[in-house]
């Protein structure tokens, strides 16, 4: 199963969550870092992502071929992070088949309604429990 993780500017929550996931799901899942500039790659790199690649054609190119993607909803937001994620990533992301697991953390003027306020890391405890969920449905289906 590969996995994409999508963030931008300092990469930082993308990194929690490769943490996150490879403290959780050990070294057997295929963890793609993807940024939306090198310092986001690069920091994700480091967490402990297989492979990474930066900007919009490296989004655009892998969100179609991955069975899960996660990241801050504002990956699916055109112009978010300060303009950085670019309206063909937007859309790469969102027409993308795979499963999408979005953190509810924005700095655009969107709000989640039902979505109660939590610290980064209970949200990324969260998202790491979905991605092992995710990873059990398709071992069974294997």
């Amino acid at each position: 199963m590969k996995l994409m993780v999508l963030d931008g500017q300092g990469g930082g929550i993308g990194a929690t969550l490769i943490k996150g996931i490879r403290a959780s799901l050990g070294l057997d899942l295929e963890i793609l870092a993807l940024g939306t500039n090198s310092i986001a790659t690069s920091r994700m790199m480091k967490a402990g992502a297989n492979r990474g690649g930066s900007g919009e054609n490296a989004i655009v190119h892998t969100a179609p071929g991955v069975e899960v993607i996660i990241g801050p909803v504002s990956i699916l937001i055109a112009n978010a992070m300060m303009g950085e994620l670019t309206p063909k990533m937007a859309t790469a992301v969102s027409s993308s088949p795979a499963r999408k697991i979005l953190i509810p953390l924005t700095q655009e003027r969107v709000s989640i309604v039902g979505v109660s306020r939590e610290p980064l890391p209970h949200l990324v405890n969260k998202a790491v429990n979905m991605v092992q969920e995710i990873v059990k449905e398709m071992d069974q289906h294997v």
